[in-house]
């Protein structure tokens, strides 16, 4: 048993993906700097405010100057600040996470624009979804650019009539 998860675990895919998983969370801790220390602190100031994470709605009804005065005293808090922070963080991430996956797209096909990858259209015969750029439906096998390519070949010979 322990000599096939050695197996397992010595293939190329799950060892890309521990290493990824580590680039993963210094990636997360350097957004988490990004987001705290750079981005949060012109938009406190914006607000009136030191620190935007310091944000929250007391629902006690005394009064606590910070955060952590509040959870010291053990009132309920609202934490928007908090919030803020963290979805900040995730937009963050997911736009970057988006231009990674746009180069992998731009690096499989150069020649290809990556969002005419993304998109789909329906096959006129079967109504299955098929990438934008198909020319035969890959379930029911017609044939989809004929009408195309028809519509192609009588303009070609309209030119070639009128130069002669």
């Amino acid at each position: 048993m322990f000599k096939e998860f050695r197996q397992f675990a010595m293939k190329g895919n799950v060892a890309d993906m521990g290493i990824g998983m580590v680039i993963g969370a210094a990636f997360g801790n350097l957004i988490d700097s990004l987001v705290k220390d750079i981005m949060l602190p012109p938009i406190g100031l914006l607000l009136a405010q030191a620190n935007i994470s310091n944000l929250f709605i007391n629902l006690s009804g005394g009064f606590y100057p910070t955060l952590a005065d509040a959870h010291e005293a053990g009132a309920a808090t609202i934490n928007y600040g908090l919030f803020l922070t963290t979805l900040l963080r995730f937009i963050i991430v997911m736009f970057a996470v988006f231009l990674v996956v746009r180069q992998i797209n731009r690096f499989k096909k150069p020649n290809e624009n990556p969002l005419a990858s993304m998109t789909k259209k329906e096959c006129p015969y079967c109504c299955s979804a098929i990438p934008s750029q198909a020319v035969r439906c890959p379930s029911c096998t017609s044939q989809l650019r004929k009408a195309a390519q028809s519509t192609q070949d009588k303009k070609a010979n309209s030119l070639h009539i009128k130069i002669h």
